[in-house]
């Protein structure tokens, strides 16, 4: 029974599953600033390159920091905690006034959940967990904080809420190919780079 709790938390922060729920955020919030939409998109970008960028010196380089056992920073971990917490804190304000908070802090409850799994699963460590909460915490933060700057009510909550849930419906249980795809090419790139 626990390991199948942790195969449900681990599949609920793979890319494969979170990357369409930004998607469809991305998608919501165009409808009403674009340059929302993008804000949101560039600093998850900003926060998947950190991630690959941990993945690529550790698996290619040998990069790490022994004295804590940080040796990559926890893609699901960071994912989780900046989607999850978007997507919360964007439904939430629906309602209007401060409820986004609840919704951010129930993605953040959700990253932390899911990032304990990956570390009772042996994937990564503390110290690579809590960096992925951190990094996707502070994405999420500095969106929401812009985003809320003012008082806002989120429009067309509801449609939205249906399209996250059917979008999860489909991509639930699919993974991502970019661990295999860094472990292939790591090497690779290191020595281009001298390392």
């Amino acid at each position: 029974m626990e390991s199948k709790v942790l195969w449900i938390l681990s599949n609920l922060g793979d890319a494969a599953f979170l990357l369409p729920l930004a998607l469809v955020c991305a998608l919501w919030l165009r409808s009403v600033d674009t340059r929302l939409a993008l804000r949101w998109a560039v600093l998850l970008a900003i926060g998947m390159g950190f991630v690959g960028l941990s993945k690529i010196l550790y698996a290619g380089c040998g990069v790490e920091i022994t004295a804590i056992q940080l040796r990559m920073i926890s893609g699901h971990t960071m994912l989780a905690a900046s989607i999850y917490t978007v997507a919360g804190g964007l439904l939430f304000g629906g309602f209007g006034g401060g409820w986004y908070r609840l919704g951010a802090a129930g993605g953040l409850a959700l990253a932390a959940a899911i990032g304990a799994s990956r570390i009772m699963q042996d994937a990564h460590t503390p110290a690579e967990v809590v960096a992925g909460w951190v990094l996707g915490a502070a994405i999420a933060g500095l969106f929401l904080a812009r985003v809320f700057d003012r008082p806002r009510k989120m429009p067309r909550a509801l449609v939205a809420g249906v399209g996250l849930l059917a979008v999860s419906s489909i991509a639930y249980g699919h993974h991502a190919p970019f661990q295999r795809m860094i472990e292939h090419y790591s090497g690779w790139l290191c020595q281009g780079f001298g390392f």
